[in-house]
């Protein structure tokens, strides 16, 4: 994944963010209209204090060319000359570039006071990163307010208006996604969803502390959330209706643009883009892995994705231990009948093209030298396979766990569904020579299931499993279960049977170690 981890700082200057963004800015206009809306009263006729905001750099949303808002609904929190927090009186009514608000209470005891913006969910210095996002159109951060975003500001008075004026300082961490793909799948698919899961806490309830970072301010407090999705969809009848699109090659924020509130801290991150192919309704999902990184309170790091999803090839189905793939001559890319959707769904075909006898390279290997000796494969790719006994171990204790949603293709079409292993350096007493029992399956023999979890491993430790697409399997020149179940032969034949020969079989749920027919088209593996 390609990731900028350059920091950019929410109240770096207009200028500044011109070169951040690549953007042209009309300082004068801005300018001009700052002053035109910046009142100059202390109070009004309610006796109410103004504490005014005009500086550009201190709005709450960024928008495409610079220029930083207010949006309707903020307000402020400040607590007054007796210690009570008082809310601003009134907030926006829409989006300005400026404003002024108004507060109840006596501020006359001293020259400066916190002031505290907790976002449109949070209450008085208490800030609720939400773990439930939503952004309705590409490039915009007006939902930064219901989203968590919050600050903290020292407002003075001025000498000459007797205004308090204040400049807002965010405290939150912000990621900026900007995925991209040059799949020809993916371009006609719409980003519906990222999903953020962190190794510890990045939303949850904190308190805006301005004594907190020596002196500086910070959210304090630690919670107990470590998932945020950002719903990246319209509504109903919107041009987003489905989904930002995914039509750039390269990152376009206009495109595709996408923003997420969090707490900073030392994070690393699973990020899950969620695509939809709205023709076929198949939605799934495209990972990537931030490894370890300082996500710094009132900065943002942008997050370029090129989105590609792994595609596995139809040419590694064999019968056990053939010496050529089960439809080799008749490969499904070069106009030949191998079958590419499951039979039981539309499109299903049939090809009586397989190998039917042991003068076919493609054909099973017959060797069986007698009960309760080892009959190993000979042949690549099969000889070069786990044995049955590695094979239990990955079973018992490689921790499986089913992923529904990760997203894959094979032979032209998009499926979701596979199993997550750990990898053999990670499994404990790891032993080709026994199984888990303690007995060696290559010549006693032996079979078992064993439940597998429907959590996907966290995103620290994801690095220590490998994935296994559910690529169903042939039978007698039909396909079957992709995307429902995995059957993966091993390099061992049963020890007590002349026909059969070990596989592993996963699907939703669990695990098993198995013996079948030599004869079924069943994947060869890459294990790790």
């Amino acid at each position: 994944m390609k990731k900028t981890m350059k920091r950019h700082s929410f109240i770096t200057r207009l200028a500044s963010l011109a070169i951040v963004c690549g953007l042209t800015l009309a300082f004068a206009s801005c300018a001009n209209d700052d002053l035109a809306q910046n009142g100059k009263t202390s109070t009004d006729d309610n006796g109410l204090t103004a504490f005014s905001t005009g500086e550009p750099a201190t709005r709450t949303t960024m928008e495409a060319d610079g220029t930083f808002y207010w949006e309707a609904g903020d307000k402020i929190w400040v607590k007054d000359d007796s210690g009570n927090w008082k809310q601003s009186s009134n907030s926006p009514t829409g989006k300005t570039a400026s404003f002024k608000f108004l507060m109840p209470g006596k501020y006359t005891a001293k020259s400066s006071y916190e002031v505290y913006y907790p976002g449109k969910n949070g209450n008085q210095n208490q800030v609720t990163i939400s773990a439930n996002q939503t952004q309705t159109e590409p490039n915009t951060t007006a939902h930064f307010g219901a989203s968590g975003d919050c600050g903290i500001a020292k407002a003075t008075r001025n000498a000459t208006s007797h205004e308090f004026e204040f400049a807002l300082d965010h405290k939150a961490a912000y990621l900026v996604f900007k995925p991209y793909t040059s799949n020809d799948v993916l371009k006609h698919c719409y980003l519906t969803k990222i999903e953020v899961t962190s190794d510890n806490d990045i939303t949850s309830t904190y308190t805006l502390d301005p004594t907190a970072a020596t002196g500086t301010g910070a959210l304090t407090g630690i919670g107990s959330g470590k998932k945020i999705e950002l719903i990246t969809k319209g509504n109903s009848g919107s041009t987003f209706q489905n989904g930002f699109p995914l039509t750039n090659t390269s990152a376009s924020l206009t495109t595709n643009g996408a923003y997420m509130v969090i707490k900073p801290g030392t994070h690393t991150l699973r990020i899950r883009y969620w695509v939809k192919d709205v023709a076929t309704n198949i939605e799934g999902t495209i990972t990537k892995i931030i490894p370890s990184h300082t996500f710094a309170k009132n900065e943002y790091v942008n997050m370029e994705a090129d989105l590609q999803i792994k595609n596995y090839d139809g040419d590694h189905y064999y019968m056990w231990d053939a010496q050529e793939q089960y439809w080799k001559g008749h490969e499904w890319n070069n106009g030949g009948s191998q079958p590419t959707i499951n039979r039981n769904q539309p499109g299903g075909t049939i090809s009586n093209d397989y190998a039917k006898s042991n003068t076919d390279l493609r054909y099973w290997n017959k060797s069986y030298p007698g009960d309760g000796i080892s009959n190993p494969a000979t042949h690549s790719p099969c000889a070069g396979l786990p044995n049955v006994n590695e094979m239990a171990w990955y079973a018992a204790k490689g921790d499986p766990r089913w992923d529904a949603d990760e997203l894959w293709t094979t032979m032209g079409h998009l499926y979701k569904g596979g199993m997550w292993f750990k990898k053999k350096a990670n499994i404990s007493e790891f032993d080709p020579n026994t199984a888990v029992d303690g007995r060696d399956w290559r010549t006693n023999g032996g079979e078992n299931s064993w439940p597998a979890s429907n959590t996907l491993p966290s995103a620290a430790d994801a690095n220590n499993y490998f994935y296994l697409p559910a690529l169903g399997n042939y039978d007698s020149g039909r396909m079957f279960n992709v995307s429902y179940s995995g059957r993966y032969w091993s390099s061992s034949a049963h020890p007590w049977s002349n026909t059969d020969a070990y596989d592993l079989y996963f699907r939703s749920g669990a695990v098993s170690l198995t013996y079948d027919h030599r004869y079924f088209g069943y994947r060869i593996g890459a294990f790790e």
